[in-house]
């Protein structure tokens, strides 16, 4: 492989390491074996643990960023529904990996922001990020007339955000998709009114 190629491997194992171990467990050894890359090579590849961490995240962001705009901007379905797909399809995919598995920046929020400063403001970012691609289907919704001209699309913007990976964590402490269906229930039923 080439060194860009080992490089991108050396993310996806450290990706999936670290998504389910946490990012301060996780040694570079065992990210090297994993991937088959020779010990004692990792800083060939990464300044530091804290670049091979930051790497991590951009990969991931830029990745799942591209999931999300699949759904909140499919004008094959309405706004809202395009609000539902999304939030389905995260509750289809944590329940095929049967809860064990979280967001992977949610994970790394909670483990890191109050521990370096770096990454704390760097995963704000992805996170405000998916604020706002929410952000612009909810003006599709009020423009469109699912949604009042009244909505606080800051406000419901955060409401989707902050529940839906609060639900993601319940969902892997409780072991179960129910904290997951009843966001989903909750928002459309009680908080998502259309006119």
């Amino acid at each position: 492989m080439t060194r860009i190629e080992t490089r991108q491997s050396l993310i996806k194992v450290g990706t999936d390491v670290i998504g389910s171990h946490g990012f301060n467990p996780t040694g570079s050894n065992t990210v090297l074996k994993t991937a088959g890359v020779p010990k004692g090579s990792f800083y060939y590849y990464f300044a530091s643990k804290e670049d091979f961490g930051l790497a991590i995240i951009d990969e991931f962001a830029i990745a799942y960023n591209e999931k999300i705009d699949s759904f909140l901007s499919d004008t094959k379905v309405s706004p809202l529904q395009r609000i539902r797909n999304y939030l389905q399809n995260g509750l289809e995919t944590i329940n095929e990996g049967q809860c064990k598995r979280g967001c992977l920046i949610g994970t790394l929020g909670q483990e890191l922001s109050s521990q370096n400063e770096t990454f704390r403001v760097r995963l704000d970012q992805v996170f405000e990020g998916w604020k706002q691609q929410f952000g612009l289907c909810i003006q599709a919704a009020i423009d469109c007339g699912e949604l009042s001209e009244d909505t606080d699309r800051e406000q419901l913007s955060e409401f989707l955000l902050s529940g839906w990976q609060g639900a993601i964590l319940r969902a892997k402490m409780h072991s179960s998709i129910s904290p997951l269906q009843a966001f989903i229930d909750t928002t459309f039923d009680r908080v998502l009114i259309t006119r």
